[in-house]
């Protein structure tokens, strides 16, 4: 665990691992998030939903809303590489859709049960990819890179433990049980 409350599990850090093993390792991980997130908001009232997870940071609302706006565009992207010679995907603004008024008062199950359906159908996507598939990948003009699928699966099985634990760490420093 990392002292730094943005990065409690660390930064993610693409270890270059893409056997079999490891992708049902991640898609485990993917599956596994939705219960992880209902689990981390579980008895948190209003105001502690609405609590920053850091100094500077979103509220615990916004985290739980962020994950199925960023798992879906994943979702997407992955499609549009299953389906097309490396397409150039669109990059989002996430801290302006942070702040757009659904993910700044929505209940948190609304986002979790969206989360829910999503990775389900995402893990039945991946699961059913055959090897060569994972060698596919989409243009990201942001970082002017070519990510391949297996990368981006190692991004976020981590990314979603990523948020769990800001979540995790903002109950602990406050002591909410």
């Amino acid at each position: 665990m990392d002292s730094d409350p943005r990065y409690p599990i660390g930064r993610f850090s693409y270890d270059g691992r893409a056997t079999p093993e490891a992708r049902r390792e991640r898609i485990a991980q993917i599956a596994a998030l939705p219960a992880a997130l209902r689990h981390a908001v579980r008895g948190l009232t209003a105001s502690q939903l609405d609590t920053p997870y850091r100094d500077g940071g979103w509220t615990v609302r916004q985290v739980v809303h962020h994950l199925p706006d960023s798992h879906l565009n994943a979702y997407v992207r992955f499609k549009l590489a299953l389906t097309e010679d490396t397409p150039t995907v669109k990059p989002y603004q996430e801290h302006r859709w942070a702040e757009l008024p659904d993910a700044r008062t929505l209940p948190p199950e609304v986002s979790i049960s969206l989360l829910e359906a999503l990775h389900q159908r995402w893990v039945a996507l991946l699961s059913a990819m055959e090897p060569a598939q994972w060698q596919r990948a989409f243009h990201h003009p942001e970082s002017d890179r070519v990510i391949p699928l297996d990368e981006v699966l190692a991004l976020y099985a981590w990314h979603g433990q990523h948020h769990v634990a800001q979540i995790a760490g903002l109950r602990a420093r406050q002591g909410w049980s």
